[in-house]
């Protein structure tokens, strides 16, 4: 693929579907890549468009996380979802969306090609575009391109009320207790989708990684039942959000309310800012707007521009464009960020414990089923039935774990999640779900960061 069809193909990159649709896995992106690196000196305002390469470079790619040059310099890499990948090696950070071209309901991935991504320093102070192509693959017989097919009746129709669907629930199980929301009826199945993160991608979740001896001993030091909403009494955790039925905002929801709550958590609530969801909807490249995107990339947004605070940018629950702030809107930064375990798929539940009891509450990823959406209380698992009157495929949300427990009577154990449906879903705004056993993929891929505390 030559470096001009890549920066076509990038001008629609922001209008993709449900994140984007490529797929690639990590056998297919390990290797050796070359990156073609653009003119440096830029600062964070650079639009990667267009540009001439002007230096290469091959780098390995290597398992699990591993990344070497020529000379022998170690670095870190690590995939994002199936969609791309970041790499930091030599003080600088690279970061590109695999490609992949989609005509009428069909995409192909290059898993062998970039488009054209953004590399800067670790200080965040000077920019250079580029773009990366794989030299040979780690694993063989792994093909490199794919091809799919994205239907786009899978959320036809109009939703209605499935009393029967509520009853099988109930019957099944007694976990948790399944209810009618009115306010969903006669609404599209398509924003309901949307409000769950839109359609899942085909590829599988990663597998937790095993927990190892030392994660073992250290949990067992862990408290049994652990609330960020009640610690000695103090709440930490921000207000629950509602991001509408329109816009696929829930990485970002998410995301802010971990920002924020750690904030709390680190100045002992006296600094209690609400962020601004809206400005990674509408102002970041890292994501595709009400379409979609991850707690790890907003958590780079983050990083390398900042957040500003709900007041500079009111959510407004669809895109819309960027425009500049006023110049008292303060921007609130993280340190770092990365995947729990340190790269993706190298997450588990003692390492999510961890974090989540020593840094704050979490942004995750989990897969929604039919079922899901009928929650009213209890401690969720899926129950594999499937409303039959709504037809609906898996979608990939994002909520923020701020806790988690042992149910007394049951022993069952549970995360506390915030989800981001408002006040009168769940438990007020709130539920509960299966702990241990990777339920819905929620101890998959989880997302911790640093917030910088803003000078007085």
């Amino acid at each position: 693929m030559t470096a001009v069809l890549m920066l076509v193909m990038l001008s629609g990159l922001r209008a993709t579907l449900a994140d984007t649709p490529a797929n690639c896995s990590w056998g297919q992106v390990a290797g050796v890549w070359e990156f073609h690196i653009g003119p440096g000196g830029y600062d964070s305002r650079l639009r990667c468009s267009s540009f001439t390469a002007v230096e290469s470079f091959k780098l390995s790619l290597l398992f699990p996380d591993v990344v070497l040059d020529k000379d022998g310099n170690k670095g870190f890499w690590t995939m994002i979802y199936n969609q791309g990948f970041e790499v930091v090696i030599n003080q600088r950070k690279y970061f590109a969306f695999s490609s992949y071209t989609k005509e009428d309901d069909v995409v192909t991935s290059f898993c062998n090609s970039t488009f054209a991504g953004w590399s800067h320093d670790t200080l965040g102070k000077d920019w250079a575009c580029y773009y990366g192509i794989q030299f040979s693959q780690s694993v063989p017989d792994v093909d490199p391109v794919t091809t799919r097919r994205v239907h786009r009746d899978d959320f036809d129709g109009t939703f209605r009320n499935n009393p029967d669907f509520i009853k099988g629930i109930n019957s099944v199980q007694r976990s948790w207790k399944a209810v009618t929301y009115p306010e969903y009826h006669g609404m599209k199945i398509s924003n309901m989708a949307m409000m769950a993160g839109g359609p899942s991608s085909t590829q599988s979740f990663p597998l937790p990684a095993t927990m190892d001896k030392a994660t073992r001993e250290a949990i067992k030091h862990l408290p049994k039942n652990f609330d960020w909403r009640n610690i000695d009494g103090q709440d930490y955790v921000s207000a629950v959000k509602d991001q509408g039925n329109v816009c696929g905002s829930c990485y970002a929801q998410a995301t802010a309310i971990a920002l924020e709550s750690r904030l709390r958590i680190m100045t002992n609530n006296t600094l209690m800012t609400t962020m601004s969801p809206q400005d990674v909807v509408s102002c970041s490249d890292y994501s595709q707007g009400c379409k979609g995107g991850f707690p790890y990339l907003t958590s780079k947004y983050a990083q390398d521009f900042g957040m500003v605070e709900e007041r500079c940018n009111p959510y407004h629950g669809h895109d819309t464009a960027c425009r500049p702030y006023p110049a008292d809107c303060r921007r609130y930064y993280v340190a770092d960020y990365q995947y729990i375990g340190g790269y993706y798929g190298a997450c588990n539940e003692g390492l999510m414990m961890l974090d989540l009891v020593k840094n704050g509450p979490i942004p995750v990823s989990f897969q929604v089923y039919d079922d899901f959406r009928q929650y009213h209380n209890g401690i969720y698992h899926h129950t594999g039935l499937k409303d039959g009157w709504n037809p609906w495929k898996v979608t990939d949300h994002v909520v923020t774990i701020v806790g988690y427990g042992i149910d007394p009577s049951s022993d069952e154990k549970y995360w506390i999640a915030q989800n981001t449906w408002g006040t009168d879903w769940g438990e007020l705004g709130y539920f509960k779900i299966r702990r241990g056993t990777n339920e819905v993929n929620i101890e998959s891929i989880a997302v911790t960061m640093t917030p910088i505390v803003p000078n007085p």
